[in-house]
C-alpha cells in the first residue's frame, strides 16, 4: 500500500513536467528503483538482541485494561479487538523466558497532582475520574486492586521479577517526566519494543520521545489499543499511522515473540516490516 501510494504521487509529480520521451523513461526507471528499494527495506532478516534491546510496557494497569477500570468504556472495544490483555502477557512471558529486561513506565497520580493550576482537556477528565490515583508516593494504602494497580494476570511477571525495572511514574503522556531513559541508558539498552496503553497517547508519546533520544524503537501494535468516541474517532487507527511513519518497525505480537525467542544458533526470522498492519 505504501509503495503504490508513493508511486502514484511520484507519477503525478513527474508526468506534469515530462517534456519528452527520454525524461519519461528516466522517471519510470526512478520509480522502478524506488519500488525495488522499498521491497528490500520491508522484508528484513532480523532478531532482537537481549543484550541491547528492552521490552517497555506502558501503563499495564487496571484503569486501562480491566473491565472495571474507569477508562474501559472508552478503550474497552479496542482492547478486545486487538487482544491486548493477552498479547501483553505473551510479551512479558517472552521477555522472562529469553533474558530480556522489561521496563515498566506506569501512570500514577498523587494528591498533590490534583492541585495543578492548569491541565489539558484529557488530564482534567483523568483527574475527574480519579484515574491512576494513589494515596501518596510512599503510601500504598488502598493500592492493591485499585485502578492504579497492575492487572492481576501480569503480577507474576512483575512482582519480584529480577528482569523487571519499574520506573518512576510519568505524569502526562511521555517519559520526559520519569526516569525511563536514565534506566535504559544505565543498562546499556539502545533498542526498545513498545507495548501498553494507550496507543495514541502514552505509547505514541513514548515512541516519539525515545526516538528523539536516539533509541531504535519498535512497536508491537496489537499489544496496544486506543479510545474510541463518536466525536474524536479511533485512537488506535490514528496511532498506527504515526507508528509506521516514525518507528523502526511495526510488528504484531506473534512476530515480536518469535524474534525474541531466537538464540545465536537459530536462523534469523524473515519478516515484513509492516507486520500484520
Amino acid at each position: 500500500m505504501k509503495i503504490s501510494f508513493t508511486v502514484t504521487i511520484l507519477s503525478l509529480l513527474f508526468s506534469s513536467t515530462v517534456a519528452d520521451e527520454g525524461r519519461l523513461l528516466r522517471t519510470q526507471r526512478r520509480i522502478a528503483d524506488y519500488e525495488g528499494a522499498m521491497a528490500n527495506a520491508n522484508n528484513v532478516t532480523f532478531k532482537f538482541d537481549p543484550s541491547t534491546t528492552a521490552l517497555v510496557v506502558i501503563d499495564p494497569q487496571n484503569d486501562f485494561l480491566s473491565e472495571n477500570g474507569v477508562a474501559w468504556g472508552v478503550v474497552g472495544e479496542s482492547v478486545v479487538e486487538n487482544n491486548v490483555v493477552d498479547n501483553i502477557e505473551y510479551l512479558f512471558q517472552a521477555a522472562a523466558n529469553n533474558d530480556f529486561l522489561t521496563f515498566i513506565s506506569p501512570h500514577h497520580y498523587f494528591p498533590h497532582d490534583h492541585k495543578w493550576e492548569f491541565e489539558g482537556e484529557l488530564e482534567k477528565v483523568m483527574h475527574g475520574l480519579g484515574m491512576f490515583d494513589r494515596a501518596g508516593p510512599l503510601n500504598l494504602t488502598g493500592f492493591e486492586g485499585s485502578g492504579a494497580d497492575w492487572l492481576d494476570q501480569y503480577k507474576p511477571y512483575i512482582v519480584g521479577a529480577e528482569n523487571v525495572i519499574v520506573t518512576n511514574p510519568h505524569k502526562v503522556y511521555g517519559p520526559e517526566t520519569n526516569d525511563l531513559v536514565l534506566q535504559l541508558r544505565k543498562r546499556k539498552m539502545d533498542s526498545v519494543i513498545l507495548a501498553g496503553m494507550s496507543a495514541n497517547l502514552c505509547v505514541e508519546a513514548h515512541m516519539r520521545a525515545l526516538t528523539e533520544q536516539g533509541f531504535e524503537v519498535f512497536v508491537a501494535a496489537d499489544a496496544t489499543a486506543g479510545g474510541k468516541t463518536p466525536e474524536l474517532g479511533d485512537g488506535f487507527a490514528a496511532a498506527l499511522i504515526n507508528y509506521k511513519f516514525i518507528s523502526s518497525g511495526v510488528y504484531n505480537t506473534s512476530e515480536v515473540v518469535a524474534m525474541m525467542k531466537q538464540t545465536d544458533t537459530d536462523e534469523a526470522l524473515v519478516v515484513d516490516k509492516t507486520g500484520g498492519f
